[in-house]
């Protein structure tokens, strides 16, 4: 059924640019997803593979070594990796958010240096925002960046980052200005190769999670940790609030793209399955439970495919506001796991077992509905325009 609707953003370049993704997926990354899930963390031999394949930074200009796309090429690469049940490759942070701060709000010497070495996975970026006692409000974080000759001085616990173990290079959202709230807040870009090994800079463990198994997740410390003042993004202190708000739309359809592709996949595994799974002599097909089910799905899917879509095109004209960005990461997600739950449902006690990729799509949704903002925070941002 999905097969018959096309995306009105999709051309020809972007079609074969899909056929090779999913050659590259299936013949580089599937085959050892079973491993990294059980090791917890992505080789970084893959980032380099990938990097080679022109998977990363598909969306930062082609002068500093990206693909020259737009975030059209980023929805090919984010539906790809989640119809192939590709969970722990954190590219979406990697070229969707890390590069385009960089790319944003970078000086020229700033983007010639990280940028290329993202495109070709060289580098492995990430970003600091959570803390333990801080989620969703950046504006109360409390790791400082204390200015100190040609250097900042950098204290405090970030949480939950992804590719936080693999990270060469973090993003870190800190206070420059302790006094003020969001005018006080900057990003500043860690290089982990200048620091770590010297003290004061240090990762915690891998986070064992609930799902996205192959995701490396780690917290990490500063103590002190001096850091060069030209790695400050935008040129001065206090500019970090308005830099993120901006680049939030981006992050959040990213996620709800993601939902659309995995909506679209567990349907598809689930209309397989009743096709041939039977039950009091019949298809579990033919019952009229099942496809009233199944068509109230597959119905809510093409909904949050077609908003999804009008969203794409928005952002890439530059023209996707915060609220509707909110409106499809929260819609998108909550329908993503309310349709995941039901196919797994249909597959009965073999829904429940890890070797079904049902049961670990189940598993790997719940997060969709946290990190990038929860989704109660979504509503409030929403509310604030009615």
């Amino acid at each position: 059924m999905f097969e018959n609707y096309k995306s009105p953003w999709m051309n020809e370049e972007l079609q074969i640019m899909r056929g090779a993704v999913t050659r590259f997926l299936q013949e580089e990354f599937v085959p050892h997803m079973e491993k990294w899930e059980k090791q917890g963390y992505v080789d970084r031999e893959a980032w380099l593979k990938a990097g080679e394949a022109g998977l990363l930074c598909a969306s930062i200009p082609s002068e500093y070594g990206g693909g020259g796309g737009n975030f059209k090429h980023e929805m090919v690469l984010v539906e790809e990796l989640s119809y192939a049940n590709i969970t722990g490759f954190g590219n979406g942070v990697h070229s969707g958010i890390v590069a385009h701060y960089i790319n944003s709000y970078g000086s020229k010497e700033q983007k010639k240096k990280w940028l290329p070495k993202m495109a070709s996975g060289e580098l492995v970026g990430a970003i600091a925002m959570t803390e333990p006692g801080t989620g969703s409000d950046l504006q109360s974080v409390r790791t400082s960046a204390v200015r100190n000759g040609n250097h900042y001085v950098l204290n405090g616990q970030k949480t939950f980052l992804t590719n936080g173990m693999s990270a060469d290079l973090i993003c870190v959202v800190c206070k420059t200005n302790p006094i003020e709230k969001a005018k006080g807040i900057s990003l500043i870009m860690v290089e982990t190769a200048t620091v770590e090994g010297k003290g004061g800079f240090s990762r915690g463990r891998n986070l064992e999670k609930l799902g996205l198994k192959a995701q490396d997740t780690a917290e990490i410390f500063f103590d002190d940790v001096r850091v060069p003042a030209q790695n400050i993004l935008g040129g001065g202190e206090g500019k970090g609030f308005v830099q993120l708000m901006e680049q939030l739309p981006q992050e959040r359809l990213i996620i709800a793209a993601g939902a659309c592709a995995a909506m679209e996949k567990a349907l598809r595994l689930t209309s397989e399955y009743v096709k041939e799974r039977k039950a009091f002599g019949k298809r579990i097909l033919d019952f009229q439970n099942t496809q009233f089910k199944l068509a109230e799905r597959y119905t809510e899917a093409r909904l949050a495919r077609v908003f999804v879509d009008d969203c794409a095109m928005k952002l890439a004209q530059g023209k996707l506001d915060d609220t509707t960005a909110a409106m499809a990461k929260w819609w998108t997600t909550q329908k993503q796991n309310e349709i995941v739950d039901e196919c797994l449902q249909f597959f009965g006690g073999y829904g429940y077992m890890m070797e079904y990729p049902i049961a670990r799509m189940y598993a790997d949704s719940r997060i969709q509905k946290i990190y990038g903002g929860s989704n109660e925070i979504m509503k409030l941002l929403i509310a604030r325009n009615i």
